[in-house]
């Protein structure tokens, strides 16, 4: 049964391995849950915001504040997916999408996060394929934008593998302290080039518009 009311629950991005789609409360929980037992190494972040910093029960409550405000401000001009990553069912993680004025400027940004457990297993580069294939093959993207810090080497690798080039450097204090971060940006003829796995797209057409196509 489709979702007549917010039709961004009917999406979805299935690779190989991975189901995404918008998360119910219930999952949205689940979700928190695998965040909160672990990301990156503690150490570091991978985060220009390092929302993993904080101590419970703030932890969980803005956790869930976030998905709730990127939907409460979604817009045609300027509109966030942030989306649940399943494996077997099970929530591992997390990929997001977003633009602004797509309909003219037709770029996206992406950004995601694996629980521990699922690390290191070639979800991640699943993952980002299949917003990907969302946003050129589905929406019409011309290109897509992201970034990562230098010292994030899986990061990395994911978005050259994928086809994406360098497009220079800036510096953020996620910790007060400053850090360098890779930008890269990927045009629609890259990402042809480029493809990675079989992606399928289901329950689009109920919310296109949307997306301000």
């Amino acid at each position: 049964m489709g979702h007549s009311s917010w039709q961004l629950y009917d999406l979805r991005v299935r690779t190989p391995a991975l189901e995404l789609r918008v998360p119910t409360e219930d999952e949205l929980v689940a979700l928190c849950q695998v965040a909160k037992a672990g990301v990156h190494d503690p150490d570091t972040t991978p985060f220009e915001v390092p929302w993993t910093d904080k101590p419970s029960p703030r932890f969980e409550r803005e956790f869930l504040q976030h998905f709730w405000s990127t939907r409460a401000q979604w817009t045609p001009e300027r509109w966030m997916l942030d989306l649940a990553v399943f494996r077997d069912g099970e929530p591992a993680g997390f990929q997001n999408i977003g633009a602004e004025n797509f309909a003219v400027l037709r770029e996206v940004q992406t950004g995601s996060w694996l629980g521990k457990a699922f690390q290191g297993q070639g979800y991640g580069k699943q993952m980002r394929a299949g917003v990907l294939h969302l946003a050129f093959a589905e929406l019409g993207a011309v290109a897509a934008e992201s970034g990562a810090f230098i010292d994030n080497p899986a990061s990395l690798a994911v978005s050259r593998s994928l086809g994406y080039q360098d497009n220079g450097r800036r510096r953020r204090a996620p910790r007060g302290e400053p850090r360098e971060q890779q930008l890269f940006r990927l045009t629609r003829q890259r990402w042809q080039e480029h493809r990675f796995c079989e992606v399928e797209v289901t329950g689009l057409d109920s919310c296109r518009d949307m997306f301000g196509v």
